[in-house]
């Protein structure tokens, strides 16, 4: 097994360390050739599919629009030998539904907040009319975890 192998997350704690994240990074393709990168409120599913909104008209969905392919990075550490993380390389996808975006903001809330108060739905609804959900497929993920190595590099 090489260095590489021997620290990445196995798929159960690869999943569950993408899931308790609050925020990631997405990072597209703007049309001048430079990565865009802007934190994001997310969930991802059992499949480690990812899935935020977004505005209809923001940069973010015209750089998925002209091409979508797209990096998510998670990563958490302050000191080297503490250092965890995860990128996903993937094909993301624009849903224009209410109905998804509306389960998509709920589900980002509960995760932050932990709960939901029932008037906060409609609250939510409101927003899902003019929001835009981006869905990324992973084709390719990387992870470490650096304090796999005990101290040592």
């Amino acid at each position: 097994m090489n260095r590489r192998e021997f620290i990445a997350f196995g798929p159960r704690e690869r999943k569950k360390y993408v899931q308790a994240a609050k925020t990631i990074i997405l990072a597209t393709h703007g049309k001048d050739g430079y990565p865009h990168a802007v934190a994001m409120w997310f969930v991802a599913d059992d499949e480690e599919r990812v899935w935020m909104t977004t505005y209809r008209k923001s940069q973010k969905v015209l750089n998925i629009r002209r091409n979508p392919k797209v990096a998510l990075h998670v990563e958490s550490g302050v000191t080297y030998d503490r250092l965890q993380g995860v990128l996903i390389r993937g094909d993301a996808e624009l849903i224009d539904d209410e109905e998804v975006c509306l389960q998509t903001l709920v589900g980002i809330q509960q995760k932050m907040a932990g709960s939901l108060p029932d008037e906060a739905k409609e609250a939510l609804r409101q927003r899902a009319r003019k929001r835009i959900v981006i869905g990324v497929t992973p084709r390719r993920i990387s992870s470490w975890d650096h304090a796999k190595l005990g101290g040592t590099y």
